[in-house]
């Protein structure tokens, strides 16, 4: 197969990996290969099993009717309704966080009364967006974060390379960052104080920063969408081949940089996943001024910092996940973690500000431990694999010599490699065994809302549908990269996240 044919599957092949609908069910065998699938029924055909015209031609029509429906479907109709509709949805959950007591009751009968467009417009015509404070503030944040990716050090790390060859450099000082900005946090706070002010101004105008903030991200990513047509960072770009309204969805480049910052670094570390932590300490602040020390917002907030504080001490392997080595940086990223992360990932924070809930000691300190337990279970698995892959097998898992498969696979410069999958210890609980802790410390984090409203458990119910999605993409990856060892690992472990269910 020559490069380029080559490139322009594997660039169909990311495509693929976003669609809703999987193409593991007969089109491709082990190793992938749909041309080896082809000859075989053209085989069949000739051998005077069907008649030649007549199978051909419905073959024919039926491949032509999926594609439509997958075009349709995926890269249409999907795409421009989440574009449109999630950020009106993170909106209302705003709302009915701060004005309707967390309760989607109170805002269906807001909503009976007239319409939903009718009470957004009502929304957002008692806000003052663009202003100063806003702009301030979000743009601040940017400086910010900016001026310390620049200058805090960090050790280089690289990416995989891509189908086009090119190999993503990264500064790894994500940890520092974090630290730098939680630490400069607490001095804001108490500079404030002094002066009769405090930070939780963000929680009173959170609605202004939100809205703003969705205007800047659908702005921002059409920006990247014609930066990675007309000047693009690397080869790893381009047209998607289905339309305007995919390439602004899906992204037109997989590693845009801007004056030597990594696009997707910035939004996805640098920015929401620093944000949720700060927002998360500016609503436990203003519980603390308004109902003093709750212990439920106590143990939500340890678990969801602690949880933080290990992703920013493993940001090197995020490096290495679907999010950056697969999906471009389009709507899909970045919007989603520039304006839907903030608003719906410390949901549970925003909500016991409004709705404090008293536990008692025995009952919060219980679920203090159980997500304690669930981000070691967590660590571990993370950490098991690590160490098998870099002791080439020769460790124990378990008290036990690790059960592993050495998968071979041919790389993008058409060289075969070796890469180890683990079969045993968490590995061997399921497939995607790392999930499953990360729903269950989401839910011990929202269990101290208690079940009054279910509001609050839309960050569960948002996470369990990502993971679930996103084992799909990944089977389908795998599935393609390892051939018959991906298969081999199926028959071993046969769960894909939850034992003996899923």
């Amino acid at each position: 197969m020559s490069r380029l044919r080559k490139q322009r599957n594997d660039i169909a092949h990311v495509q693929q990996a976003n669609g809703a609908l999987s193409h593991s069910n007969g089109f491709y065998d082990n190793n992938g290969d749909a041309h080896a699938q082809k000859a075989n029924d053209t085989s069949l055909l000739s051998n005077g099993f069907h008649d030649n015209n007549k199978e051909a031609t419905k073959t024919d029509e039926t491949t032509g009717i999926v594609h439509m429906i997958d075009f349709l479907l995926n890269k249409f109709v999907l795409p421009i309704c989440m574009i449109i509709f999630l950020p009106i949805i993170s909106i209302f959950l705003w709302y009915t966080n701060t004005h309707c007591e967390g309760s989607f009751k109170i805002l269906y009968s807001r909503v009976q009364d007239g319409s939903s467009f009718g009470l957004l417009a009502q929304i957002l015509g008692n806000m003052s967006i663009f202003n100063k404070f806003t702009c301030s503030v979000v743009f601040g944040y940017f400086a910010w974060a900016l001026f310390w990716m620049k200058v805090l050090p960090g050790k280089t790390v690289n990416g995989p390379m891509t189908a086009m060859g090119n190999i993503p450099v990264y500064k790894n000082n994500g940890f520092l960052h974090y630290g730098v900005t939680m630490v400069g946090f607490a001095i804001l706070t108490l500079v404030l104080k002094q002066y009769g002010l405090s930070p939780t101004i963000v929680y009173d105008r959170f609605g202004e920063l939100l809205v703003f903030i969705n205007v800047f991200a659908l702005v921002f990513v059409l920006f990247l969408c014609l930066k990675g047509l007309y000047f693009p960072s690397s080869s790893d770009s381009g047209k998607t081949g289905h339309g305007f309204i995919f390439d602004y969805y899906w992204g037109t480049e997989l590693y845009p940089r801007i004056l030597g910052i990594d696009i997707k670094v910035l939004t996805n570390c640098r920015f929401g996943m620093t944000i949720w932590p700060l927002l998360v300490c500016t609503y436990a602040l203003k519980s603390y001024e308004l109902h003093g020390f709750v212990d439920s917002m106590f143990v939500t907030t340890v678990l969801q910092l602690i949880y933080i504080t290990k992703f920013f001490s493993w940001e090197a392997g995020y490096m290495h996940t679907m999010d950056i080595i697969v999906d471009r940086a389009g709507w899909y990223i970045c919007w989603g973690c520039l304006s839907w992360l903030p608003e719906i990932y410390p949901l549970v924070s925003q909500y016991l500000k409004a709705n404090p809930v008293r536990l008692g000691w025995p009952l919060a300190f219980t679920i203090l431990v159980l997500g304690l337990a669930f981000i070691l279970i967590n660590y571990q698995a993370d950490l098991q694999r690590q160490q098998v892959r870099s002791a080439d097998g020769q460790c124990l898992v378990w008290g036990l010599k690790p059960e592993i498969i050495r998968a071979k696979y041919m790389n993008d410069g058409g060289q075969e490699n070796e890469s180890i999958l683990l079969a045993s210890g968490w590995w061997g609980v399921s497939r995607h065994f790392h999930y499953m802790p990360e729903i269950l410390l989401s839910f011990s984090w929202t269990a101290p809302v208690g079940f009054v409203n279910l509001l609050p458990y839309s960050y569960v119910i948002y996470l369990i549908i990502l993971l679930v999605h996103r084992s799909f993409r990944d089977e389908n990856k795998c599935r393609r990269k390892y051939g018959r060892y991906w298969q081999e690992y199926c028959e071993k472990v046969p769960y894909k996240i939850v034992p003996f269910i899923f």
